[in-house]
C-alpha cells in the first residue's frame, strides 16, 4: 500500500510541536500512543497464534506493518542471534531504533519489497491488508517470500460485527452512525470494512495447508482496551468519518463518551486470525 491508501496517514493533523524527549511531533505521539494501545490489547492473541506455528531459534521472520515494533522485538528474542527478523513498514519512525543485531528495519511498501524469494520461515501481519485495495498483490508478494512449508499468520478486522449493545440511548444511536461512517469510509477507498471474514476462503483458494481460523469478537464494556483503541481511532479519523456524510462531530463526541462509559457495552469489531503453511512442491518432496 502507499501512504495515500493508509487511512491513518495524515489524519487529523495537529499542531506540530516537537517533543524534547524523543523528537516526535504531537501528531506522531498521538499515533504512537494508538499503536501501543493496539499492542497492549492484541499482542497476547497474536503471540499465541505465532507460537502455534512452532517458531524457534534460527528462524527467519518477516513482520509486515511493524507499527511500534512489539511483535518484531518479541520474535527476535525467540529466533535468537542466529535467526533474523525483518520489520517492514511504510513509515519506520517508531521502529527505526530497534536495538537488536538480529532485527533489520526496512521502510517499504510490501508489494515492492526487494528481498530474496522463499527466504522466510514465518511471515506475520496484523491489520494491514484491510488498507490495501489490491490486497492480492501484497499477499502474493508475501507468499513469494515464504519458504515452501513456511508459515503465514494474518490477522484482519471485521467491522461489520460492530454494534452498540447497552448504554445511553442517544450514544448508542451515535455509535451506530459512526459504524456506518466507517463502512462508507472504507468503501469510498475501494476497501472492504469486513475484510477479515474473507481470509479463510482466500487462504483455501491459494492452496495453503494446515489452515487454522479464529474469530475473536469481544463484547466489551466502556473503558476496556478495545473501546479505548476505537476511541483513539475516532479522534484521529474524525474528519474522514464526517466527510462520509453518515455522521457528525456530535456523534463522534458521543461515541467517544460511550467508549469511556463503564456502563456501556458494545462489539467494536471482530479480529479474524488465520494461519497456514505454504505447500511444498511435489518435486521438492520427491527429492
Amino acid at each position: 500500500m502507499s501512504d495515500s491508501t493508509y487511512i491513518f496517514a495524515n489524519s487529523q493533523p495537529l499542531t506540530q510541536v516537537e517533543s524534547e524527549e524523543d523528537e516526535l511531533t504531537e501528531t506522531e505521539l498521538k499515533e504512537l500512543a494508538r499503536l501501543q494501545a493496539i499492542e497492549r490489547v492484541f499482542d497476547p492473541a497474536s503471540r499465541q497464534r505465532i507460537q502455534a506455528t512452532g517458531i524457534a531459534a534460527n528462524w527467519r521472520c518477516l513482520e509486515v506493518g511493524a507499527g511500534a515494533g512489539s511483535i518484531a522485538r518479541w520474535m527476535a528474542e525467540i529466533v535468537g542471534d542466529d535467526g533474523k527478523v525483518v520489520a517492514v513498514d511504510l513509515n519506520t519512525r517508531f521502529v527505526a531504533k530497534l536495538k537488536r543485531a538480529n532485527i533489520e528495519v526496512i521502510e517499504s511498501d510490501i508489494r515492492h519489497l526487494a528481498l530474496e524469494s522463499q527466504s522466510f520461515d514465518l511471515i506475520h501481519t496484523r491489520y494491514v491488508l484491510i488498507h490495501v485495495p489490491e490486497f492480492q498483490v501484497a499477499l502474493a508478494k508475501m507468499l513469494d517470500l515464504l519458504k515452501p512449508g513456511g508459515w503465514i499468520a494474518i490477522e484482519e478486522p471485521d467491522f461489520s460485527a460492530a454494534r452498540a449493545i447497552a448504554g445511553n440511548e442517544a450514544a448508542c444511536q451515535s455509535m451506530n452512525r459512526v459504524n456506518e461512517a466507517i463502512a462508507q469510509m472504507f468503501a469510498s477507498r475501494g476497501m472492504d470494512y469486513a475484510f477479515g471474514i474473507r481470509l479463510p476462503a482466500i487462504f483455501q483458494q491459494l492452496n495453503l495447508q494446515d489452515l487454522s481460523v479464529e474469530n475473536d469478537t469481544p463484547l466489551a464494556p466502556g473503558g476496556s482496551g478495545i473501546a479505548t483503541v476505537m476511541k483513539m481511532s475516532a479522534e484521529r479519523l474524525a474528519d474522514k468519518y464526517i466527510a462520509t456524510g453518515k455522521t457528525t462531530q456530535q456523534d463522534i463526541d458521543r461515541y467517544c463518551q460511550f467508549a469511556e462509559d463503564l456502563r456501556s457495552w458494545a462489539i467494536y469489531y471482530s479480529t479474524i486470525g488465520v494461519t497456514a503453511r505454504k505447500a511444498v512442491s511435489k518435486s521438492k518432496v520427491k527429492s
